[in-house]
């Protein structure tokens, strides 16, 4: 920190300049430094791929929600980005934000927060906070991070504090992450404060929790909370069409209950980087203590056959025109996880363009947002148009804002609407049908 700092931790962190040092610059770790530059704060970035490390210094973003822009302006305003781990010594406060993904068999795999452990372990020192963003199970700041912090001879609120905030991003939203409540809780009451004192210099709210526990579970609650919610109406959605009932009239008419409801929407299943695995995290953690999680793996059991059930009915679609789906040519709209996103990975459209396949459909895929190289490596035709007698069926699978559904449906025989498109646009078309 600049000049002489307060012996007080709070306030040096609420009152002075300091360096904000960001380990991992991905969809979380690149907007957190944007929000700590642009509030004033001095940041250093870190990353262990040095391609993406050039490329930020060079002014390229690879994360939609940071523009080049913005991201130049940090860089006019002195933020720095390196693939060195011995710059972290000159932060003031560091901020892990590194991926926590599933293992093979679905178990949390902690390697990448244990390696930033290290990291931190080895550029440590006095009067540093060190806060853990990555989504994982209750405990791991207490069993990971802060004895990580011991070990290099650092004693917890004499010579570091050490937290947990969860990362809140929700990528293609308009909130920016400086307007999005920040919940911090500290691995001792100390920290916890200096932490608190630490966000607010930039976001606008901060709610303090008791302990990292009560923030890493708060994390958890909240994407386990949309998982059962979605696997309920993807049931709905089974149960709809089973009684020929359209379930997005359904869902419609129950969110007109101005109380005691919250609507949420159907899909060809779930994806990202949250709703699919943090409950697995909440889960396995669960059952180290013998509790069962019922709700958990239901939701997670219905999520993940969703895919399976919507191939299912686009074979019946087909069956009732007297088509196989060998050899039929179907277009797949939207490979994205999400709409109006270029981020595929864990999408549940993949899965439904492999089981396809494996039925020999002769497939195109559809995205202005997924890079056409993306596209291509799954080996099907990449569309960029569609044309008239290309096409036996399309597939909405996510609904980008920026396609052109009317012209879809003119071009395509039938349209088989995963996402309640055309419901929604207001696009009635008698070759629709809705999940």
């Amino acid at each position: 920190m600049r000049g002489e700092s307060s012996p007080d931790p709070v306030a040096r962190f609420r009152d002075e300049r300091w360096t904000a040092g960001v380990i991992g610059l991905g969809y979380v770790g690149l907007p957190l430094a944007v929000a700590a530059s642009e509030a004033g704060l001095d940041v250093m970035g870190f990353d262990i791929a040095e391609e993406r490390v050039a490329a930020l210094s060079g002014g390229s973003s690879h994360v939609g929600d940071v523009s080049d822009g913005e991201l130049r302006g940090a860089l006019d305003r002195g933020t720095m980005f390196t693939a060195d781990p011995a710059m972290l010594s000159k932060a003031d406060a560091i901020f892990i934000a590194v991926p926590s993904p599933l293992g093979r068999n679905r178990q949390p795999d902690t390697s990448f927060i244990e390696a930033a452990a290290e990291i931190v372990s080895a550029v440590a020192r006095p009067g540093q906070l060190i806060s853990l963003e990555s989504t994982t199970y209750p405990g791991t700041t207490d069993e990971i991070i802060l004895p990580a912090l011991e070990a290099a001879g650092l004693a917890l609120d004499e010579d570091v504090f050490v937290c947990f905030s969860p990362e809140r991003v929700d990528p293609g939203n308009t909130l920016r992450t400086a307007d999005i409540p920040k919940v911090v809780g500290g691995v001792s009451s100390l920290s916890g404060e200096v932490a608190a004192a630490a966000y607010g210099r930039f976001v606008t709210s901060v709610h303090v929790v008791s302990t990292a526990r009560a923030a890493e579970l708060t994390k958890l609650l909240e994407n386990t909370y949309r998982a059962v919610n979605i696997a309920l109406v993807n049931e709905l959605a089974q149960i709809s069409h089973a009684f020929d009932v359209d379930v997005w009239e359904v869902i419609d008419a129950a969110a007109t209950k101005p109380f005691g409801y919250q609507a949420f929407y159907p899909g060809p299943g779930v994806g990202g980087h949250c709703i699919p695995l943090d409950p697995q995290y909440l889960a396995w953690r669960a059952k180290e203590k013998h509790i069962a999680t019922r709700f958990v793996d239901l939701a997670e059991n219905i999520n993940l056959q969703m895919p399976a059930w919507v191939v299912d009915r686009i074979q019946d679609e087909l069956n009732q025109r007297g088509q196989p789906v060998r050899g039929t040519r179907i277009l797949l709209v939207g490979m994205a996880y999400k709409r109006n996103i270029a981020d595929d990975r864990e999408s549940p459209s993949s899965e439904v363009m492999r089981r396809l396949a494996d039925l020999s459909a002769e497939l195109g895929l559809l995205d202005p947002h997924v890079a056409p190289e993306r596209l291509a490596r799954h080996g099907h035709e990449v569309v960029t148009a569609v044309e008239a007698g290309d096409w036996s069926m399309a597939v909405v699978l996510t609904d980008h804002d920026d396609l052109d559904y009317a012209a879809i449906a003119a071009a395509v025989p039938v349209v088989f609407d995963t996402r309640g498109t055309y419901r929604r646009r207001g696009l009635d078309r008698d070759n629709v049908v809705v999940l």
